[in-house]
C-alpha cells in the first residue's frame, strides 16, 4: 500500500500544481491517473496491475480532458477547408459558449508527402473568459479531413 501511496502522490502533483488553474487537461491526467490507479488495484492487487491502470488512466484522461467539442472539430474542419488564407473564420459554441478564432494560412505539401497538403493556422480560443492564441498545423488524412499535427 505504501508503494501504491507513493506512486499516485506524483501524479496528483503533476497534473495540479503545475499551475493554479489546471488546464482539462492537467484535471484529466490527475483523475485518469488516479482512477486508473486505483481499477488497476482492485483488478489486479499488485503493483503492475496498479502501474498499468494508472498509464492508461492517464493517458485517457489526458485525451478527454483537451477534447475538443464535435462541433468545433467540424468548425475548425471547415476553416482548414474553406477558410481564405489570412481571414479569421470565427465561432462560438452554442453549448459551451466558448469562442474561437481560426486564421488559416496557405496550402502546402512537405518533401516527404508531396500528396498530402497541409496548412498552418492561428488559433485565438476564448475558453470560460480566458483567451489564449496557439498556433496549430493540419494535414489532409486518407479520408480527406484535417488532422491536427503533434
Amino acid at each position: 500500500m505504501r508503494k501504491f501511496i507513493l506512486f499516485l502522490l506524483p501524479i496528483l502533483i503533476i497534473g495540479l500544481s503545475s499551475c493554479s488553474n489546471p488546464s482539462k487537461g492537467q484535471k484529466g491526467v490527475a483523475i485518469g491517473g488516479t482512477s486508473g490507479a486505483l481499477i488497476g488495484q482492485a483488478i489486479g492487487r499488485n503493483t503492475e496491475a496498479t502501474l498499468i491502470g494508472a498509464a492508461v488512466g492517464t493517458v485517457l484522461g489526458y485525451i478527454v480532458g483537451n477534447e475538443m467539442d464535435k462541433y468545433d472539430r467540424q468548425q475548425l474542419n471547415q476553416a482548414y477547408e474553406y477558410g481564405p488564407s489570412g481571414q479569421s473564420t470565427t465561432w462560438q459554441n452554442p453549448d459551451n459558449r466558448n469562442t474561437y478564432q481560426v486564421v488559416p494560412q496557405p496550402a502546402y505539401t512537405q518533401p516527404q508527402q508531396p500528396q498530402t497538403p497541409c496548412r498552418r493556422a492561428e488559433i485565438l480560443a476564448t475558453i470560460d473568459g480566458k483567451t489564449e492564441k496557439t498556433y496549430t498545423t493540419a494535414c489532409r488524412n486518407s479520408v480527406g479531413q484535417w488532422e491536427l499535427q503533434n
